[in-house]
């Protein structure tokens, strides 16, 4: 469990531009994931080409009417911690999905056309019951249910999971 918290706070703190992300294993067994080569223990995971950041970068949130108080961080720990427990999914995974996929502002819209905080596109919220994905508890728990379907599938791999989540449906 400790590697996908782990990997989910790499997650947290990504920026949009292309990084590689290193899998580097302690002395102790534990691992860690980061963008930054410690050498010895460090393998390369994720090499992410510039081609494809700049896509993930065409798609991003096109507005944003929500606050840009760092508030918003901790805004819907609620909604996180009932889908987390609900869909047996770390927190920090959740958190970090979100981070990523919104910096979580509720309204924000993709050029593609995912909305809200989990960035769920419009057939998928619909599949797995969100009514309004401008909802923060129904975009949370509609894209933790979506994630757990998807963490079921890959055999609860959850950086195959989220690369799934990302690339979307078809």
């Amino acid at each position: 469990m400790r590697p996908f918290l782990a990997f989910a706070l790499v997650l947290t703190l990504a920026a949009p531009a292309a990084a590689d992300i290193y899998e580097c294993r302690g002395p102790d067994g534990s691992v860690e994931f980061t963008n930054v080569s410690r050498g010895r223990g460090c393998r390369l995971a994720v090499r992410e080409s510039d081609t494809r950041a700049r896509a993930r970068g065409a798609a991003m949130p096109q507005r944003r009417r929500g606050t840009a108080t760092p508030d918003r961080y901790n805004r819907y720990d609620g909604y996180i911690r009932e889908a987390a427990a609900l869909y047996q999914l770390p927190e920090a995974f959740l958190r970090a999905v979100m981070k990523v996929e919104s910096d979580f502002v509720y309204d924000v819209v993709s050029h593609a056309g995912a909305q809200g905080l989990m960035q769920l596109m419009p057939r998928t919220a619909a599949a797995m019951g969100v009514r309004d994905p401008f909802d923060p508890r129904q975009n949370v728990l509609g894209g933790a249910r979506y994630l757990r379907i998807l963490a079921n599938l890959f055999g609860g791999d959850l950086v195959l999971t989220v690369a799934a989540y990302n690339a979307g449906e078809g």
